[in-house]
């Protein structure tokens, strides 16, 4: 049964069924029907308004959330930087912005904005499940490299799992082994920062587990975490600053192999490589649309190759009791061959030994290196280096000196130690998810020095003739996070009495990469 409703309340029905609340006089008594009519054609053009501007505010809404994608899929595309919200003092993330955005709707709408922020926050709430979370509010990106590595030697070597050198078998000792290893696994963090100073700012952190073995039993497969690298950076549109630790800026590549991750492949044959403090300034001019000239300076920690006295408390190594910093430079051309990256650098290395009782040496080394394409499927990439007592860095058989007796002795004559090396490798791209990779290197310390004295020796370490070692290896990739590796090596190394020792080492490297 139907309620009498007056024909006074019309306007009132009306207002209810477009399920709008204006406020429009409902009047006691029935108006004109020219009067009624034109209040009908202003409800229904307000109500039009209405949805033209809540459909302007979604789509504002949606195009924002687009642009704001599209930018963070091409800084994830661009040179290895991490994919990263662009901030603003306002709105410094992509949540600010939308909420705003949708603050804006909701004010000019009314309450039929409600879905649209609801199906957004659900959209928000999705995404926050899915990335790093950080105090500063900047997106963190997490990456590592799950990596286990199943090795076989023949011969004895300095380190079973990644050797470096060829030793003289002792008495009784089998002649060779077999293992696995994954203190090779490898973490990192990267994070984004505000403008500061018209600079974009950036920073990362890497650890793995190769920082030795616990004392303990089965501590052999319990490896100890370990700083690589901590770098953080401002960039301007030409200038860049990055302070902390790194590779030595002025021998930036390394040979490419999954068998030695924890140090890089010739690290004792040729490749200057320690990660090392340092403050770096560098300046990019364009040379043209495709290539560029960049010029790197800076100053680094003076290491050199004498072990921590104690297990808590660091001591001054030579370099650092010299009381002055290591000084570098880099110039590079970065351009494009065969449509392939391409680069061609040469660097500068100086750094101060202080030996104690006033016995000073002064290291310095001239490095080369060259990154080149040789057509669509091959490329030639590798170093070369001439210098004095660069074994902080990896040179001269990690030592910096010859002595006739205890370098810590003051009547013990010292005197720095010349070496030469390098390193070269051909890529062959056989397709795009195979490569094949074969590599030479080799440190040589000077003769003429070793002949100075008939027992030469320097810092802890046995000094060295001359290293070599060689690669080749295969690397297939089914799945861009899928990395399956097999490496034969050969490594010969000589010492200073004529003698010299062999050994081979296989390694099959299964990694995950994420």
């Amino acid at each position: 049964m139907l309620r009498h409703r007056p024909r006074g309340c019309l306007c009132g029905l009306i207002l209810s069924v477009v399920g709008l609340s204006l406020s429009v006089p409902v009047c006691a008594q029935s108006p004109p029907p020219g009067e009624l009519q034109s209040q009908v054609d202003a409800l229904r053009s307000s109500l039009g308004d209405t949805r033209a501007e809540l459909q302007r505010s979604h789509q504002e809404v949606v195009d924002l959330r687009r642009r704001l994608e599209d930018l963070e899929t091409r800084l994830g595309a661009s040179g290895g930087k991490p994919a990263a919200q662009t901030p603003s003092p306002e709105y410094p993330t992509l949540e600010d912005a939308l909420k705003a955005q949708q603050s804006a709707a909701s004010a000019s709408g009314g309450e039929a904005t409600q879905e649209h922020e609801d199906m957004l926050a659900a959209r928000i709430e999705e995404q926050n499940q899915t990335k790093v979370e950080s105090a500063s509010r900047y997106k963190v990106k997490l990456s590592g490299l799950v990596l286990m590595n199943t090795y076989s030697n023949r011969g004895a070597v300095d380190n079973t799992d990644v050797p470096g050198l060829a030793l003289p078998r002792a008495p009784g000792q089998t002649n060779g082994d077999f293992g696995a290893t994954l203190r090779q696994t490898l973490l990192g963090l990267e994070v984004t920062g505000p403008k500061l100073a018209g600079a974009s700012t950036a920073a990362d952190v890497q650890v793995d587990f190769f920082g030795g073995f616990p004392a303990y039993q089965f501590g052999t497969s319990a490896g100890l975490v370990r700083l690589r690298v901590a770098r953080a950076s401002l960039d301007w549109s030409g200038t860049k600053l990055v302070i902390g630790q790194d590779a030595p800026f002025f021998s930036p590549l390394s040979p490419t192999s999954y068998a030695s991750v924890g140090e890089p492949a010739f690290a004792w044959a040729g490749n200057l490589w320690v990660w090392t403090p340092q403050i770096r300034v560098e300046h990019r001019w364009s040379v043209s649309e495709s290539s560029g000239v960049t010029l790197q300076a800076g100053i680094l920690d003076p290491l050199t190759e004498y072990f921590n006295d104690t297990e808590f408390y660091r001591t001054p190594t030579p370099g650092e009791s010299s009381r002055q910093p290591a000084l570098a430079t880099h110039l590079v051309w970065k351009g494009s061959l065969w449509k392939q990256p391409a680069s061609l650098g040469v660097g500068g290395y100086y750094e101060r030994q202080a030996w104690g009782f006033n016995r000073n040496v002064d290291a310095w080394a001239g490095t080369a290196d060259w990154a080149l394409p040789l057509g669509q499927w091959l490329g030639l990439s590798g170093e070369f280096y001439r210098g004095r007592a660069l074994g902080g860095l990896g040179g001269g058989g990690w030592n910096s000196i010859v002595a006739n007796g205890d370098p810590d002795l003051g009547s013990t004559s010292i005197a720095g130690l010349n070496t030469v090396g390098g390193w070269s490798q051909l890529k062959i791209k056989a397709a795009p998810k195979l490569e094949f990779n074969v590599a030479a290197g080799t440190d040589n310390p000077l003769a003429s020095d070793l002949r100075i004295f008939p027992n030469p020796m320097g810092s802890e370490l046995p000094a060295l003739g001359r290293n070599q070692s060689l690669f080749a290896n295969s690397i297939y990739r089914p799945r861009s996070s899928l990395i399956l590796a097999l490496e034969y090596r050969r490594l010969r190394t000589y010492f200073p009495n004529d003698s010299k020792s062999s050994a081979d080492h296989v390694n099959l490297a299964i990694g995950v990469a994420f």
